[in-house]
């Protein structure tokens, strides 16, 4: 007879994550004699690679032209998706500078753009209630436009392909191919596999593509850029934050014609995140609801509050008749400016778009700089196959260039905002970016606003290792007593006709699965599962004190007071970045600066869920 294990009171996400394999991602091997030879290999299909490989290819096709001597230049890139836009998501705002950049021979109008943003709202929910707030300075879209990225990135390897891009779709990579310190290429997954690993019917071996420059593009969390990152012991000054947000695309029977974003319910006080409902035609629209992963409850479901806030009365009258059409999920990197890579090139390697972080939270914009950075990885990549030198010093250049582009100075006038939700939650955290610094209370010194450590930093003047603050942030409700049903209860999805979950596609029943744990497991041990899956967790006594604060019903001197601070977050937020500033947080997590990149294991993200998994 065996005893049941004992459910702790505090489940520890670090304490389930494993080391991650770099020798599994990182190949000292040369390619295949029966290798696919390129010059340059964008792995991944996203805005990022596509505009990279265009610009590259416009570069290149002017030199000929002119005679410059290159020479035919073959570029390739690389997704796991069958086709384009397969694993991208539908309906975003875009800001369409990069698009105008990358071909100012065409009009907005030639863009593949649904509409202009014209109208938009900001709501702050309750369970019944949705009150209209100013928009915030940061969130206005006056001359964006509503569109759906998988058209933008359709569009994109068209134009790709009219320029001579090799197309590889259906190739995830396995592994990058190394020698030395030299990234020399990829290898594909081997496809045809039984679940045990082994070939079975269909069975296709990997292919390996060598290439001078391999650029990595592969989105949020890519296993490839972890893995460079930590064998080249590229670090950051606090480690990523991570959200997820959980999407679906509805038809509808009543249009909408504004732009919605909301904060507030149904995330709990201490959770950052909000919606979006966005117009893509008169009987299309895109909803979704995005969750900062440094929550403070294990059992918090995205899904889960999604079905609970299509009940809302703001959202119901739209989706009663409807039918959903698409679902979809990804992680988004919003660290910021103090989580960016501190190097993003290196021999025969760069780093772009979500790969590297570049998502600005304030403005929940990160397309076009994915795109600009492409760009800019094109532009260095062409100065470096005409000197003849693709090694790390020859491909330097591109950090100086994003350093000096928007993306670096908008990342960094906005830098403070979500890490001021990070550490002090929701309402306290919009009051402190309301005072200009994010943190502790501050104070004015020759007329620049500085923020005073906070006390875990100030003691003994270091950072704290992975996992230490967990404790505080997953506790497990104790005797399995939870306050909500488990995911998948009808109740929750009852609220609105056709409010269910469907995966766009399957893969065949004996094909191992592509999403793999980099650092976490499926299963995470069954405290961590049971707390997760069934249990809703309560909060430990110094946050409960916080949330009791929050709990009661707001006022509305206390709703316009948090929103002033808000508001004056996003106008500080925007002045010069050249403004003298000293303060800058750390995410629990973080290690001391000789540490390499690796221990830190990524804590901030504080144990990712199956749906946070990097596809390899």
């Amino acid at each position: 007879m065996t005893t049941a294990r004992p459910t702790p009171d505090v489940v520890v996400p670090a304490q389930y994550q494993p080391d991650l394999p770099v020798e599994r991602f990182i190949l000292s091997a040369p390619p295949d004699p029966e290798a696919v030879e390129m010059d340059v290999v964008f792995v991944g299909g996203g805005p990022a690679g596509l505009a990279g490989a265009i610009e590259l290819s416009r570069l290149v096709k002017k030199d000929q032209e002119a005679g410059g001597g290159l020479g035919a230049v073959e570029i390739a890139v690389l997704e796991k998706a069958e086709a384009l836009g397969g694993h991208v998501l539908s309906g975003a705002v875009v800001n369409p500078i990069a698009l105008r950049e990358l071909f100012p021979e065409l009009g907005d109008s030639d863009f593949p753009l649904r509409r202009p943003v014209g109208a938009e709202r900001v709501y702050l929910l309750t369970e019944s209630r949705a009150l209209r707030l100013p928009t915030p300075p940061t969130m206005r879209n006056h001359g964006n436009y509503v569109a759906s990225l998988c058209e933008i990135v359709r569009w994109l390897g068209e134009k790709a392909e009219a320029l001579g891009v090799n197309m590889f779709t259906g190739f995830p990579a396995d592994g990058l191919l190394v020698e030395g310190t030299r990234v020399r290429g990829v290898r594909t997954t081997p496809s045809g596999l039984r679940r045990d690993g082994q070939p079975g019917s269909g069975f296709t071996p990997s292919t390996d593509i060598s290439a001078k420059v391999t650029v990595l593009s592969e989105g949020t969390r890519g296993s490839l850029t972890q893995a460079w990152l930590r064998w080249q012991q590229v670090g950051s000054d606090n480690p990523m934050l991570y959200a997820l947000g959980v999407k679906e695309l509805w038809e509808t029977k009543r249009p909408l014609d504004v732009v919605v974003h909301t904060l507030g319910w149904p995330l709990p006080h201490d959770a950052f995140g909000g919606s979006f409902f966005y117009p893509l035609e008169p009987n299309l629209v895109s909803l979704g609801l995005v969750v900062g992963l440094d929550y403070r409850e294990t059992s918090l479901d995205a899904h889960v509050l999604l079905q609970k806030m299509k009940g809302h009365p703001l959202f119901r009258p739209y989706f009663e008749g409807g039918e959903m059409v698409e679902w979809g999920a990804k992680t988004i990197p919003e660290g910021g400016y103090y989580a960016l890579p501190r190097r993003r090139h290196g021999d025969g390697a760069l780093v772009v778009g979500d790969a590297a972080g570049f998502v600005e939270v304030a403005s929940l914009k990160g397309i076009h700089y994915a795109m600009l950075s492409g760009m800019y990885a094109a532009r260095t990549i062409f100065s470096a196959l005409k000197a003849g030198d693709t090694s790390a010093a020859g491909l330097a250049g591109y950090d100086r260039l994003v350093d000096q582009s928007p993306i670096v100075s908008d990342l960094r006038a906005r830098r403070n905002m979500r890490l001021a939700f990070h550490q002090s939650g929701f309402y306290v955290g919009g009051v402190k970016g309301g005072a200009g610094r994010g943190g502790s209370t501050p104070r004015r010194a020759g007329g620049a606003v500085h923020a005073r450590r906070p006390p875990h930093l100030r003691q003994a003047r270091r950072r704290l290792q992975g996992g230490q603050r967990d404790a505080r942030r997953h506790p497990v409700a104790p005797g399995g007593q939870g306050r909500r049903a488990a995911r998948g209860g009808g109740a929750v999805r009852a609220h609105v006709p056709g409010g269910r979950l469907r995966a766009p596609g399957r893969r065949p029943p004996h094909q191992p699965a592509q999403l793999r744990g980099l650092q976490g497991h499926g299963r995470a041990g069954a405290a961590l599962d049971a707390a997760r899956g069934r249990q809703r967790a309560e909060i430990s006594s110094d946050v409960r004190a916080r949330s009791f604060r929050c709990k009661a019903s707001l006022p509305s001197v206390a709703i316009r007071t948090y929103f002033a601070g808000f508001l004056a977050a996003t106008a500080e937020t925007m002045r010069p970045s050249n403004s003298p500033s000293r303060w800058r947080t750390t995410s629990s997590g973080a290690t001391s600066a000789g540490s390499s990149p690796g221990s830190r294991r990524n804590s901030a993200c504080f144990g990712l869920p199956r749906s946070a998994w990097a596809v390899v």
